[in-house]
C-alpha cells in the first residue's frame, strides 16, 4: 500500500475514535461542572448548606413544613415545597445557609429525596429592586398567581437533582409528583 493511502486510511479509521473520545470527555466535564465542577458556584453552595436536609425529618425538626406537590402544566414539576415559614417572613436577603424552601422529590412509599432549594422574598407593594443571593437576582412573580402568595421574588436552585433546563429554572422536567401522596 502506498504510504499517502496508508495515511488516509489511518485518519478516516482514527478521526471517528478522536471525535468519541471528545464527545465523551465534553459530555463528562459537563456533569462535572455541574455537579462539584464549580466549587465556588451557587449550586455548591446551597448543596454544602443543605447536606443534612437529605434526612425529611430533620427538615420537620428545624421547621420546615410540607406542602402540595407542585407540578407543571406542560410536564415536569417543582417537586414538594418544604416552608420554614420563619425564614419566609423575617423580611431578611435570601441566605444561601438558610433556604427559605426546601424542595424534595416524592418517591415510592412515602419517603422524599432533596432536590434542590427555593430562595423566597415576599414583598409588600410595588417591587424596589430584585434582592439576590451570592450575586445570582431573583425573579419577580406578581400576583394573583396560581400558588395564591403576594407578589415576590424567587429564585430555584436544582443542587441536587439534574435539571436540563437549567440549575436555576423553575420548572424540572425530570420531576413528578406522580409518587406524591398527600399527608392525612
Amino acid at each position: 500500500m502506498k504510504p499517502r493511502i496508508r495515511t488516509l486510511l489511518a485518519l478516516v479509521l482514527l478521526i471517528p475514535g478522536i471525535v468519541l473520545a471528545d464527545a465523551a470527555a465534553n459530555g463528562k466535564m459537563d456533569a462535572q461542572r455541574y455537579s462539584h465542577g464549580n466549587p465556588n458556584g451557587l449550586a455548591a453552595l446551597v448543596r454544602a448548606a443543605t447536606e443534612q436536609f437529605k434526612d425529611v425529618d430533620y427538615a420537620l425538626a428545624m421547621g420546615y413544613q410540607p406542602g402540595p406537590c407542585v407540578s407543571g402544566r406542560n410536564g415536569g414539576a417543582m417537586g414538594v415545597h418544604f416552608a420554614n415559614f420563619g425564614y419566609v417572613l423575617d423580611g431578611l436577603p435570601p441566605d444561601v445557609n438558610a433556604p427559605e424552601i426546601l424542595i424534595y422529590e416524592p418517591l415510592r412509599n412515602g419517603r422524599y429525596r432533596l432536590a434542590g432549594v427555593e430562595f423566597l422574598t415576599l414583598i409588600d407593594g410595588e417591587p424596589t429592586g430584585a434582592p439576590d443571593v451570592e450575586g445570582h437576582l431573583l425573579n419577580y412573580s406578581g400576583a394573583p398567581n396560581r400558588y395564591g402568595l403576594p407578589p415576590h421574588y424567587e429564585l430555584h436552585v436544582w443542587a441536587w437533582k439534574y435539571n436540563p433546563d437549567g440549575t436555576f429554572a423553575d420548572w424540572n422536567p425530570r420531576m413528578s409528583c406522580d409518587n406524591y401522596v398527600a399527608a392525612p
